[in-house]
């Protein structure tokens, strides 16, 4: 059989709430022109982001029901614990509340000024918590990773030689962690290969660095390296997995994503020392050690769902509905991020919009026209979330401008998936009406997240 069909039942349903374009103009004009200030009730078909959105299974309600709520020593945290440590074969497990609070009791450790931490690319909130500490965050992206309509299997892989560059240029004693997305999210959702993470490994040992997995879709990478990795066609995911944790010296993870959990992360080090200070400062921010900001139910959904992610027939729907999509986009010329990546489509706005300049946000101006045309709500990964000002105020863009359409896990059936690729064709075949953008309003900091727009007639 050709077809791939959803491996659940629907057993539970929620309505869309139907608007017409002339609402959806005037929804978009009120919320500045930013999706993260639209109300949901708003939206038909919701791809702002994977994360917390998915549909937990039935196994994850019924867990949540046996959810013990003591505020120190749960069984839920036990439970929680050993599924974490039996599959990452990190011995220091630490709940949060959701990723960033992961990223922020570490980097608040390992960073400080004078200090670089180094990945493949690191994400918004990853690159926040790395400024916020006043260390320097530096993306090595491989060069194939640079152009997204170029297919190669691994275009989320580091440049190892970049690395060993870096490490010459500012010395390895002023580099804290290096830290390996996976997928590479802000590169298009792209896998990152087993070859590249032992090679970086092996850099990370030589120079006395510690190295660190962003572990959102780490059942998504394995899942890849099975597909595309000589060597490991024949492995189960939960092998791979395995060993791709293996070279770590810690991770962090927002179980949001590939946790199917609505709220929750951890981190997870060999390093007891730093496991310590970790703690201490998760007591100061988040909760004491055996609940760090979760109810037990979220724990009991979690450790539930680590298991749950790593079902291959899953994992073959999952990244194939990914690239059925992707597909139907390619095939009318659409251009869009090369081979499909994992947990979202994303669109090259500056091949798509490419009458607007990057100093106009052509990102976010497709953003607003796919809402207009369809309400689908997506995000913008380009120079409003990466981009910088220099000593003048003038724009330096981010490496690509990208539009994100992130799918979460078991929401939507094949049918929403054709009406998003009906109304991305619609706008593309209307592209060149679609005006460019300019800032009226930013934070100084994530500034993507509420920031106000307007358009430039």
């Amino acid at each position: 059989m050709n077809t791939i069909i959803e491996p659940f039942r629907i057993k539970s349903v929620e309505p869309i709430y139907f608007n017409n374009k002339e609402e959806r103009i005037a929804i978009l004009k009120k919320a500045f022109y930013n999706p993260f200030l639209i109300h949901s009730n708003d939206v038909l078909i919701d791809l702002l982001t994977d994360s917390g959105t998915s549909a937990m299974s039935s196994n994850q309600w019924a867990g949540i029901m046996q959810g013990d709520e003591s505020y120190a020593g749960s069984p839920s945290f036990f439970r929680f614990e050993e599924t974490i440590q039996q599959l990452t074969g990190l011995p220091f497990v630490i709940p949060t509340h959701q990723g960033r609070a992961s990223e922020k009791i570490l980097f608040s450790i390992l960073g400080g000024k004078g200090k670089y931490i180094v990945s493949n690319t690191l994400f918004d909130t990853t690159r926040a918590n790395i400024d916020f500490s006043g260390a320097e965050g530096v993306d090595l992206i491989c060069e194939e990773g640079k152009y997204p309509t170029i297919p190669a299997p691994f275009k989320g892989n580091m440049d190892t030689g970049l690395f060993e560059k870096f490490i010459a240029e500012k010395g390895a004693a002023n580099i804290s962690a290096c830290i390996i997305t996976v997928t590479n999210n802000s590169g298009g959702g792209q896998p990152v290969s087993m070859a590249n993470i032992r090679e970086i490994k092996n850099i990370c040992v030589e120079f006395n660095i510690p190295l660190f997995i962003d572990a959102c879709r780490f059942a998504e990478n394995s899942y890849f390296i099975k597909l595309r990795e000589e060597g490991y066609a024949d492995k189960s995911v939960t092998e791979i997995a395995k060993e791709l944790f293996s070279y770590a010296d810690g991770c962090t993870m927002s179980a949001k994503k590939d946790a199917f959990a609505n709220i929750g992360g951890f981190l997870a080090m060999h390093n007891e020392q730093l496991a310590k200070e970790c703690r201490n400062l998760l007591i100061m921010t988040e909760g004491f050690p055996t609940y760090g900001g979760l109810a037990g139910r979220d724990l009991e959904a979690i450790a539930i769902g680590l298991r749950e992610v790593l079902d291959e027939h899953y994992l073959q729907y999952r990244i194939r509905s990914i690239e059925y999509l992707t597909n139907k986009l390619i095939d009318v010329g659409v251009p869009v991020m090369q081979p499909a990546g994992g947990h979202a489509v994303y669109i090259d706005a500056k091949a798509f919009l490419n009458h607007i300049p990057v100093d106009q946000y052509p990102g976010q101006a497709l953003v607003g026209a796919l809402y207009v045309e369809g309400g689908i709500r997506s995000v913008e990964i380009g120079s409003l979330m990466f981009g910088k000002y220099d000593e003048d105020g003038k724009l330096i863009p981010s490496q690509m401008e990208l539009v994100r359409l992130a799918i979460p896990r078991r929401v939507y059936t094949q049918s929403h998936i054709d009406y998003v690729a009906e109304v991305i064709i619609e706008v593309f075949n209307k592209r060149n009406e679609i005006k460019g953008l300019k800032i009226i309003e930013e934070a100084s900091t994530l500034r993507h997240f509420t920031a106000k727009l307007e358009t430039i007639n």
